[in-house]
């Protein structure tokens, strides 16, 4: 059943630069099902995470808000946290990166690796933003293709064409942070010697089994083109961890985040009393796996087991590598609403419907996984609500009216319930090499024959017949003793189902105790345990998101305004597109509060020739609605008539300004005339 083994746990750390959305809950479900699963058969696991804080993206976006970075991902990591929490992803340990565990672990492991030779600096060229006196990442230069021409691309590949290039050769390069246009600049640099661990890294990937044959292969290219030093160094300014021995000179956020698994495990240690270093350290009897996504292969399965192997620290033992989510067969998208973010699906729907889906695709290879969120209601509701707790929902009544809720001293069909002990070794067997989706079809099956049997045997009719109690009653526990089989399989998966289960049955859910069925046993009033989806929720979740878009496009432009101090100019356009526009000189003659709005004020504006209604979001920016009137402005006169909750809007009077108490109602000079057009 389980040696009895000790497993350390990791999951990619979530960037402090934004929102959890579902293609980073796979992973955290993944990876808590696995740990669920191996406590269920007796393993000991250490379940760690964190925040990886560091890097330009966080400096530069904590900037733009007026707050420290510290602060910000103070907000984020309490934010990411209950994201998880709320999907039932249950850590022993959530922490981040910024820590002084993990800058001394990364101190140490750095010294270490130079100690052995594993450390070389070099001279190199990089773009500077003159006007922020700092050195531009990649993706913070923007260009000029050098191959196709496209505009407005980033410094490391175009998304247009597909090219890859260094951001020197972009046309037209300037700093995304402050619009200058970027210099090359000196510096010396830090950098791993990756091709001195090339042998190691080869046999390990190849012959240790810790990856997918798959993604073994797929590394293969990278030995072929030859592997190079890896930059370990970033500049001031630069948020992160300083090389030791260097005044301005910081570990990139690479170096140090995977390093965050041992310091969120070392903060645990320090809580829990247990030894860190039997953890870390050579020949450690702990198993350690991490769940990572196959856009951070190269970080994983390279760098971070060459910079332990120069640190003379333990290697993992397993690397399990997943593919991505895609919503409906497409890649997920803002603008249709299926860039879903953790906080937006659990607001409409329960976290194990997700849990539940993703499980039922899941296997040990690392290939996308579709959403079809058509697929995803039938599915859930057809195999949690209609199979599993359908099948306790009608037989607990007979056995609570009937029988003092109490189960029958011995089986109706032994047959039946021997068989669903007996799939125990498969399902273990599935679980632990992930497959879970075999798992959840070994389970499937062992319902659709549960539900034939309580259908043939059909309670509802023995109840209203003579003398059949105890026919009635056995079947009945049948019925209950099989929902509990498959709960308990399934309960990695479904943990809060599984603990609402365990009070209605009396009893705890265990592997080992399958294969005694609850006899003569009292179980508690039956309580729904989950309910259907609706279409209705679907379609409000992806209107919810379709909204967070617009949220966050609005907070952009926050951002950049901060950041430069003027919004970036549209589109061009032709004198041909301004004429469609019907900009008329109005007076406002009344304006009243909209008490159900927070930002509306209701305004009726005279344009000479009549009188229109408008709704303005001004509300804010005016607090005495007396002090409007008689106030000239422009009106967007042709604009199509909107029907509000409030009444109908009639035209749009025009603002400058970033929003909220800062608007600024744009006026004409008093010869103009009401109805006069503005060219």
């Amino acid at each position: 059943m389980s040696d009895n083994k000790t497993i350390l746990v990791t999951n990619a750390l979530p960037y402090s630069n934004g929102p959890i959305h579902l293609g980073h809950m796979l992973e955290h479900i993944q990876s808590d099902i696995y740990v669920r699963f191996n406590r269920a058969i007796g393993n000991k696991v250490f379940y760690v995470c964190g925040d990886d804080c560091h890097g330009t993206p966080v400096m530069i976006k904590a900037n733009s808000l007026g707050i420290t970075p510290e602060q910000m991902i103070e907000i984020t990591s309490k934010d990411h946290d209950e994201d998880l929490k709320g999907f039932l992803v249950k850590y022993d340990n959530y922490y981040r990166t910024h820590s002084k565990e993990n800058e001394e672990i990364s101190a140490y492991m750095y010294n270490k690796a130079k100690e052995n030779g594993y450390i070389l600096t070099k001279t190199i060229s990089q773009l500077f933003d003159p006007e922020k006196n700092m050195f531009l990442p990649d993706r913070f230069v923007k260009g000029t293709c050098p191959k196709c021409g496209a505009k407005d691309q980033y410094g490391d590949n175009c998304e247009v064409c597909g090219a890859t290039y260094s951001p020197t050769e972009l046309k037209d390069a300037y700093s995304v942070i402050s619009g200058a246009k970027p210099v090359l600049k000196d510096s010396l640099h830090y950098f791993f010697d990756l091709p001195k661990a090339k042998d190691f890294l080869h046999e390990y990937i190849k012959n240790s089994g810790c990856i997918q044959s798959e993604m073994a292969n797929k590394l293969e290219e990278w030995f072929e083109q030859g592997l190079k030093p890896w930059d370990i160094s970033r500049d001031a300014p630069y948020f992160g961890f300083k090389i030791p021995g260097t005044e301005d000179k910081y570990f990139y956020v690479w170096m140090d985040a995977p390093i965050g698994y041992f310091a969120s495990l070392k903060n645990l240690c320090e809580k829990t009393g247990d030894n860190f270093d039997d953890f870390v350290k050579e020949g450690s009897d702990v198993k350690m796996v991490h769940f990572i996504g196959k856009d951070i292969l190269y970080f994983h399965s390279l760098f971070w087991p060459a910079t332990l192997k120069a640190a003379q620290l333990r290697l993992p033992d397993n690397i399990f590598v997943h593919g991505y989510v895609t919503v409906n067969g497409a890649k997920m998208s803002k603008s249709k609403g299926t860039f879903i973010k953790a906080k937006t699906f659990l607001k409409f729907l329960k976290p194990e419907t997700l849990r539940y889906y993703f499980a039922s695709k899941m296997n040990s290879s690392a290939v996308d996984i579709d959403l079809s969120l058509d697929d995803f209601m039938a599915k859930v509701n057809s195999d949690i609500v209609g199979k599993v707790v359908n099948l306790a929902s009608r037989t607990a009544g007979f056995i609570a009216k009937r029988f003092d809720s109490k189960l029958s001293d011995k089986p109706n069909n032994k047959e039946l319930l021997d068989k669903a002990a007996s799939i125990k070794d498969s399902v273990i067997k599935s679980y632990s090499e992930r497959n879970y989706a075999d798992a959840i079809r070994t389970i499937m099956a062992l319902a659709d024959e549960a539900n034939r049997y309580i259908d043939a045997m059909a309670p509802w009719v023995i109840a209203k017949e003579e003398g059949k109690d105890e026919l009635l009653q056995a079947v009945c526990s049948d019925g209950i003793n099989l929902f509990r089989a498959l709960i308990t399989y399934l309960s990695p998966v479904l943990p809060e189902v599984a603990k609402n289960a365990e009070e209605f049955l009396n009893s705890t859910l265990s592997f080992d105790s399958l294969a005694t069925p609850l006899c003569n046993h009292s179980i508690n009033k039956f309580k729904p345990l989950f309910t259907r989806i609706e279409k209705t929720q679907i379609d409000a979740m992806i209107e919810c998101s379709k909204e967070d878009l617009k949220e966050a496009k609005k907070a952009e432009q926050k951002v950049e305004n901060k950041t430069s101090e003027y919004e970036p100019l549209a589109d061009q356009i032709t004198i041909d597109d301004f004429a469609k526009v019907d900009l008329r000189v109005g007076t406002i003659i009344e304006a009243q509060e909209v008490a159900e709005a927070k930002k509306l004020l209701k305004l009726t504006v005279d344009i000479g020739f009549e009188k229109r209604q408008v709704f303005a979001g001004i509300k804010q920016a005016y607090t005495d609605v007396n002090s409007l009137i008689g106030r000239k402005v422009v009106l967007v006169a042709n604009l199509k008539p909107r029907q509000m909750k409030f009444g109908l809007s009639e035209g749009m009077v025009t603002a400058a300004g970033p929003g909220a108490s800062e608007v600024y109602l744009l006026s004409v000079d008093s010869g103009a005339k009401n109805g006069d057009r503005i060219h």
